[in-house]
């Protein structure tokens, strides 16, 4: 690394950690999002074809986490219309395509091992159909039903069997008990060093009309899974600095790093 690179990585660092300390900043952050989802900004925007529904903010915090860890198995709860999906799936084939050039050899990335496989309750006929016509459907694989149930549970882990380095995002339902049996089946599987990503967590920092809709709000969400989560299993701990990096993000203590 150069000096110059070296000098830019330290006054990042310096940044951050005033981003930490900077209430003001947090406040009008969490405003921003608030305001944004009463608005239904996060509906906007696609992953190459998919509609994907996420800020901006943390597809690029997804994208750090895929690129650091280099998985060759993410699990996701949660598949919408399949934007998410679709970004694993394409970070991965990245993956490759480094991979290939860095060790200077011809590979057929059609046949890679990395994968990722989502979960869904409800995985709608149109979005299956979509996912699957899409040219990177081969690193996708789909289980229809609920990511609690034991019998689907017990299908992740066989599936999971083999993976060497696993990263799980948790987006489905987004009650305390949903998403605290979630982090109970598939934190496990994560591999030291990556990470579980809750998400919605803000939901607990934003006042109970702004889902009035949603069975969740204030006390009831996966920002209070993730701390009885945490206050339990020591393994892993709350990765704020990826927090503070994006600012507006709606996993507030989501990112979870295995230790």
């Amino acid at each position: 690394m150069s000096n110059t690179d070296n000098q830019f990585n330290q006054e990042r660092e310096l940044r951050l950690e005033a981003f930490a300390g900077n209430q003001e900043f947090h406040d009008l952050s969490l405003e921003w999002v608030r305001q944004s989802m009463l608005n239904k900004y996060v509906y906007n925007f696609d992953w190459l074809g998919r509609p994907i529904i996420q800020f901006p903010q943390d597809i690029v915090g997804v994208q750090e986490l895929v690129w650091n860890i280099r998985p060759d198995l993410i699990i996701e709860t949660g598949i919408a219309h399949g934007g998410s999906l679709i970004l694993s799936a394409s970070m991965l084939a990245l993956l490759d395509v480094c991979d290939a050039i860095e060790s200077d050899t011809l590979v057929d990335i059609r046949k890679s091992k990395r994968k990722v496989l989502g979960i869904d309750i409800d995985i709608r006929k149109a979005n299956r159909e979509a996912i699957e016509n899409h040219p990177l459907s081969s690193r996708i694989s789909m289980i229809e039903g609920s990511s609690i149930d034991p019998e689907i549970v017990s299908q992740v882990n066989s599936e999971a069997i083999g993976y060497n380095k696993i990263l799980v995002l948790l987006d489905s339902n987004h009650t305390y008990q949903h998403v605290l049996a979630e982090l109970q089946a598939y934190a496990p599987l994560v591999s030291k060093g990556s990470y579980c990503v809750v998400f919605d967590t803000f939901v607990e920092d934003v006042p109970k009309e702004t889902f009035s809709d949603r069975p969740w709000g204030p006390g009831n969400n996966p920002k209070k899974a993730v701390h009885e989560f945490i206050r339990t299993h020591t393994d892993f701990v709350i990765d704020s600095a990826l927090e503070n990096k994006l600012m507006i993000t709606v996993a507030p203590s989501g990112f979870l790093r295995r230790v």
